[in-house]
């Protein structure tokens, strides 16, 4: 399960359909050199995303 305390790097190290899910909300995190450091939390807080809608997506990503 991908929790909001994951990092974004974290997430997209589990597979590419995680890329396709943050680049609908606009996250352009791959190759982004703050993905090793931010959380899902800060990211969708400091992109001004839905943090539950995020997460929501990407448990269901498959």
């Amino acid at each position: 399960m991908i929790t909001k305390e994951m990092t974004v790097s974290e997430v997209l190290e589990m597979g590419d359909c995680y890329e396709k899910v943050f680049e609908k909300y606009l996250l352009t995190c791959a190759g982004c050199p703050g993905a090793a450091m931010e959380n899902l939390e800060q990211a969708a807080k400091g992109h001004g995303v839905n943090l539950e809608k995020l997460l929501e997506d990407l448990n269901n990503a498959k």
